[in-house]
């Protein structure tokens, strides 16, 4: 067992011990940046599912899970002579304080949090710069949208986004090749991001509701006996009750 003075000491020493390259875990010690990645980010959907449930000892362990993520990032880098663990809470306090100076500085209102954020990047050549590649296809949709339409890019109201998701089925209609189609689906996906933008809606929570819904009303259906032999206006029927039967709920 790792002793320390504290529980993050602990588990900075051991994960320290997990990187050590003489006596450490054969798997830890060989991870980067690149091949950990994808566990942070699945480590950080975790989170967002343990709170969707409302399951707060999962919330408890799943950010257990991210914050071993934090910290293995931050020794490998530490390894590389780069920064260290102390180096990214510094780093984010600062941050966190800068961004709000009418609690930690002089400013009497609190400034726009956005403009805040646009002047953390004086290096920027687009007003896209700094929308994660990494992000969900459809929050970085999000994302890309709300940056064009400060910089004035924008639908004057809803009616264009709505008229333009038309446009984008009609030529998903017109395409003559399975490429074209794929790009023109891309288009309509973007087209309805915007207009759920425009109607102040989150296009990620609402799509994962639908999932969610989808899901619920699937799985009561299908244990109905000899569902898969079932007809589809059958099947139909079944889903048309099972709707009713949870917005009854």
């Amino acid at each position: 067992m790792v002793e320390s003075a504290g529980p993050f000491d602990r588990i900075v020493a051991l994960v320290e011990r997990l990187r050590d390259p003489d006596i450490g875990c054969d798997w830890d010690r060989v991870q980067t940046f690149a091949t950990i990645a994808p566990y942070t980010i699945e480590e950080a959907y975790e989170v967002a599912d343990a709170i969707a449930r409302n399951d707060l000892a999962a919330i408890k362990d799943e950010l257990g899970d991210l914050l071993f993520q934090v910290i293995l990032h931050s020794r490998i880098a530490e390894q590389l002579g780069a920064f260290n663990v102390a180096d990214v809470a510094d780093a984010i306090a600062d941050k966190m304080e800068r961004r709000h100076p009418h609690l930690f500085g002089d400013a009497i209102f609190r400034p726009d949090w956005e403009s805040l954020k646009a002047s953390e990047r004086p290096d920027a050549t687009s007003a896209l710069d700094g929308v994660a590649l990494a992000l969900p296809a459809l929050m970085r949709a999000e994302k890309l949208q709300k940056r064009a339409a400060r910089a004035g890019f924008d639908w004057p109201d809803v009616s264009g986004p709505r008229t333009k998701i038309d446009e984008e089925i009609g030529e998903i209609e017109a395409a003559t090749s399975d490429a074209e189609r794929a790009d023109e689906v891309g288009d309509l996906l973007f087209a309805v991001v915007n207009y759920a933008r425009h109607l102040n809606v989150d296009p990620e929570v609402a799509l994962r509701e639908a999932n969610a819904k989808f899901e619920r009303r699937f799985r009561a259906i299908e244990t109905v006996p000899e569902f898969a032999s079932l007809s589809l206006d059958e099947k139909e029927e079944l889903w048309q009750m099972a709707k009713e039967a949870q917005r009854a709920e």
